[in-house]
């Protein structure tokens, strides 16, 4: 008899996702319920197969095992045969260690000694977020030892032993329930071998802590929260396995002018009360060092922008420069002269009667609206 796939069975794609799976198993469940059909032995039949398919299938490994080896994966030593030894595997486990191959790389064991990464804070002007800056910066961490070269052995000849615990392997397979499950060897630390004559002063491990200074190299346009990965610098690995990386994070420092937006600059820009009314120029501190004049037109109002382009922060990792700009504050004058006074008196109109149009519509709105 022709066993019927499990995905046929749910009817289901091969892709289909645990909430696609799950929906069909209640659809095909409710169809196919014995109790509906009086007891009809061929539902009923069917109603074991789709609830045999659907415990498979909800399962994430024991659908890996069934999309790799079909039925097989779960049927040991029925007809007097092993489905597992004739595929050419020794168990139930070496099926999920080739299913999970990717997880058992050789690599493991170079990773699991590899180094850590390293983290750094590193805080900068707004000029140097700029131009961009090469700066040395002192770390402590773990590093090759220099009395055993990370070799971990107290003399120069070789001190090693296979480990006993995973015979070399660097790892040792453990039994949770029905799965097999494979974990960096305690013992040796996932090398596979055992120091027998160890450096006094790693202890061993080939590392040990200290505190090194490294120049490093700020790119132009860097924001904050922008990180820099400085490959190779971060904690040395266990006797000669691969270091790990340092991170920079940069962080930036308050500006006394500008704050920014990007790669724009903006800039509170106080003016006097004549400037904006009558128009003239100002002068700002680029931050590239030189002066930016901006022309005030007449009648410039408090809070309006002005934009200068090409004035603003370098782009990060590309060519060019955003924008500066300047928000206008108009400055009311607090201490006048009598003659002061009276010229601002003449200004307001009390001599002519003339009012500002701006004033006067303003005023005359607010009649018409609590007028009767």
């Amino acid at each position: 008899m022709v066993e019927q796939d499990y995905y046929e069975l749910l009817g289901v794609a091969r892709g289909a996702d645990d909430a696609a799976i799950k929906a069909a198993y209640r659809r095909m469940a409710k169809e196919h319920h014995p109790d509906r059909h009086n007891g009809c032995t061929d539902r009923e039949e069917r109603f074991k197969a789709i609830s045999e398919a659907y415990e498979v299938l909800k399962d994430p490994q024991k659908r890996a095992a069934y999309d790799h080896f079909g039925k097989a994966a779960f049927q040991n030593g029925g007809g007097g045969h092993d489905p597992f030894t004739e595929a050419g595997f020794n168990g139930f486990s070496d099926i999920f260690s080739t299913i999970f191959g990717e997880f058992m790389d050789p690599r493991a064991q170079q990773n699991a000694a590899r180094g850590a990464d390293l983290r750094y804070d590193l805080e900068l002007s707004l000029e140097e977020a700029f131009t961009g800056t090469e700066t040395t910066i002192t770390v402590q961490a773990m590093a090759t030892c220099e009395k055993c070269h990370g070799r971990g052995c107290a003399k120069a000849d070789r001190c090693a032993s296979t480990c006993q615990t995973c015979g070399g392997m660097g790892k040792v397979r453990a039994q949770q329930g029905f799965f097999v499950v494979e974990r960096g060897c305690p013992t040796c630390r996932g090398s596979g071998e055992v120091i027998t004559d160890p450096c006094a002063t790693c202890q061993g491990e080939g590392r040990a802590l200290t505190q090194r200074k490294l120049s490093v190299k700020i790119p132009g346009g860097v924001d904050e929260g922008t990180r820099i990965r400085v490959a190779g610098e971060g904690e040395a690995g266990m006797r000669g396995a691969a270091s790990g990386d340092l991170y920079l994070f940069v962080h930036m420092k308050r500006h006394p002018i500008y704050a920014r937006e990007g790669t724009t600059l903006v800039a509170d820009c106080p003016v006097t009360f004549t400037t904006a009314a009558l128009g003239g120029v100002i002068s700002l501190p680029g931050i590239d060092g030189k002066p930016i004049e901006l022309k005030i037109p007449a009648g410039i109002q408090s809070g309006e922008q002005l934009r200068h382009r090409g004035s603003g922060m370098s782009v990060l990792n590309g060519r060019g420069r955003g924008d500066l700009v300047a928000r206008i504050l108009v400055e009311t004058p607090t201490k006048m002269s009598a003659k002061q006074k009276k010229l601002l008196e003449q200004f307001r109109g009390t001599e002519t009667g003339e009012e500002c149009p701006a004033t006067k519509s303003f005023f005359s709105r607010a009649r018409e609206m609590f007028r009767g």
